[in-house]
């Protein structure tokens, strides 16, 4: 099995209102206000449902072309976070350093061109 996407997360100055357009647009409701600025969006049936969810994630100042705004969060669908790391990084993810603490519950990678992406803890079911 592959992984899913889970979230998409675009770096923003405006969530609020980045938010009132994607959940008029994707016809979306607003799923989480986690308490760091940011606002997931998703469909109806939330997280692991029929759709990747939105996190828009606010900065003041927005990234260069060299680290893109818009990044996927990937989640294993049948295997734990480790295992699923240890294949990522076999079909040739390396890590990222994007100024993380070693804390997180995810792991930051990057795909052989460089682009950034992250491996989530929590499991999601595959769709089908």
């Amino acid at each position: 099995m592959a992984c899913r996407i889970g979230e998409l997360v675009l770096e923003c100055r405006e969530p609020e209102r980045l938010a009132e357009f994607w959940c008029e647009v994707l016809d979306f409701v607003v799923l989480d206000r986690p308490g760091d600025g940011s606002i997931e969006i998703g469909a109806r049936d939330g997280f692991g449902g029929s759709q990747p969810t939105i996190i828009l994630s606010p900065r003041d100042e927005l990234s260069s072309v060299a680290t893109p705004r818009l990044h996927l969060d990937l989640n294993a669908t049948d295997r734990d976070q480790a295992a699923e790391l240890d294949r990522l990084l076999a079909a040739g993810a390396r890590p990222a350093d994007v100024g993380q603490s070693g804390e997180e519950e995810w792991h930051v990678l990057q795909d052989p061109e460089g682009n950034i992406f992250c491996l989530l803890r929590a499991r999601i079911a595959p769709v089908g």
